[in-house]
């Protein structure tokens, strides 16, 4: 099959076997001890063998990486330093797609790295200014106090003072992962933006990391919020009025019904992890016992024909 031929099925996720990969230490073709696009290309054969039908490629943008790259320094460009340039991932998405191996991606879309543009220039620039808006800002430290610290171990607070911009900004990662603001819809339009760029490319699909998070909200723990399914339904139908069946991957840890919420009515993601089923799988070797996974498949939902849960292995 040419990369030409290529066609994504409508429901080609449905019984997709995916293998995740860090680029950077997967296989290096230059003897720089870091793994690149080169190298990935010359094991997709082996890849293909080992039965895989989907590549799922950890995150390989611009990052000072003190979160293994998940602290995006941009959102449009390649880690060129280490990882090749816009030709190798143009040619290794080309080789995949010859052998009808998919590609999805993440798209780290709640948060930036401090270090991005987009907030170097919302620091500076005046309080109440659609750029200063990308982000999300206050002078009181204690605003969504019902709203949970991730990260205890590492930070006291969702807010951290700028001396720079003389106000708190909001993270609920770690203070160096300042949140985007949703209700700026210069940032609905940037991710828009983004999602095109690598769709028209020919990306297959996106995992979306810490979906549940992108709204805050006085009153409530700020998570799996109305406004967050709103604006999914939203990027959804643009990518289905101008893609083909590029798969959405929604990773909300959660409890099965507040999880399958990300399935909605078959508009939002198409998929989702059933995170709760992987400790119970542990649980039921350890007690020689099957209760841990029924119990949980009780408890799931049932969900759109259209969707699929993901299944750890």
């Amino acid at each position: 099959m040419s990369a030409n031929n290529y066609k994504r099925e409508p429901l080609w996720y449905k019984d997709a076997i995916f293998y995740e990969l860090n680029i950077k230490g997967f296989c290096d073709s230059t003897g720089s001890g870091i793994g690149d696009f080169k190298g990935l290309i010359s094991k997709l054969d082996y890849l293909e063998f080992l039965g895989v039908t989907t590549l799922w490629v950890l995150p390989f943008y611009p990052s000072p990486l003190r979160i293994d790259g998940y602290d995006i320094a941009d959102l449009l460009q390649y880690q060129s330093i280490f990882y090749g340039d816009v030709g190798d991932f143009k040619k290794f998405l080309d080789e995949a797609h010859k052998r009808n191996l998919k590609v999805i991606t993440e798209l780290v879309i709640n948060h930036t790295s401090d270090q991005h543009e987009w907030f170097q220039r919302a620091r500076n620039a005046p309080a109440g200014s659609v750029e200063r808006d990308y982000y999300v800002w206050s002078d009181d430290p204690t605003k969504y106090k019902d709203v949970r610290i991730i990260f205890q171990d590492f930070e006291t607070s969702n807010w951290t003072w700028d001396p720079v911009a003389k106000s708190y900004y909001w993270h609920r990662f770690y203070s160096h992962q300042p949140d985007l603001n949703y209700d700026n819809p210069a940032v609905q339009e940037e991710i828009f933006k983004i999602m095109d760029y690598w769709a028209a490319m020919g990306m297959d699909g996106f995992r979306l990391d810490a979906i549940p998070y992108l709204y805050e909200r006085e009153g409530t723990n700020s998570e799996n919020l109305p406004e967050t399914h709103t604006f999914l339904k939203k990027l959804r139908k643009h990518m289905d009025d101008n893609y083909e069946n590029v798969l959405f991957l929604a990773e909300a840890n959660m409890w099965p019904e507040d999880s399958a919420s990300y399935f909605s009515d078959g508009d939002e993601c198409q998929m989702n992890f059933h995170f709760p089923l992987m400790p119970r799988m542990y649980m039921s070797l350890k007690m020689e016992e099957r209760h841990p996974i029924t119990d949980i498949f009780e408890q799931t939902p049932k969900i759109p024909e259209n969707c699929q849960w993901g299944m750890f292995t």
